[in-house]
């Protein structure tokens, strides 16, 4: 495929992916808080699966597409915004380097019906997590619908 075309889609499917795994870390929050222990396992094995997809979108588009070019915010972006913004990226960052570990962690702990332990790694996994997905969301629509370069790389 055209990497213009690559360029342009993967950063929505990304996007697509984080929200979709936000909508689902929820969806089994909610089940747990309900009772419904297998509907939530099988949640939260769907949250990871997607959030496995989109580290693996994520990183190709960064390495392969753009070469490793990093996205820029565009020029006249004004500082209201590219200050949040770059908190909001930062502390993002951050944070998502530790999501695989704990979530695996969790999820194994699950799994193993070790519930004590599973519950403790999951009231620090779980708003990690929900926080890295939504502020992956909310970085995508400041970095690429609203103050988005002319050019992107890779494109």
């Amino acid at each position: 495929m055209d990497s213009l075309v690559l360029g342009v889609i993967y950063p929505h499917l990304n996007a697509s992916l984080n929200a979709l795994a936000t909508v689902l870390l929820v969806t089994g929050w909610i089940l747990i808080k309900k009772g419904r222990e297998q509907a939530h396992k099988n949640m939260m094995l769907a949250s990871f699966v997607v959030s496995t997809l989109f580290l693996m979108s994520y990183l190709y588009y960064h390495i392969v597409v753009t070469g490793g070019e990093p996205v820029r915010l565009r020029e006249d972006t004004p500082n209201a915004v590219r200050y949040p913004y770059y908190f909001i990226l930062f502390s993002h960052i951050i944070l998502a380097i530790s999501v695989p570990i704990l979530a695996i962690g969790t999820i194994r702990h699950g799994l193993k019906d070790n519930r004590e332990r599973h519950r403790k790694w999951a009231r620090i996994t779980f708003p990690i997590w929900l926080y890295v997905s939504v502020t992956g969301v909310i970085v995508y629509i400041i970095l690429y619908l609203l103050y988005a370069p002319d050019v992107l790389p890779g494109s």
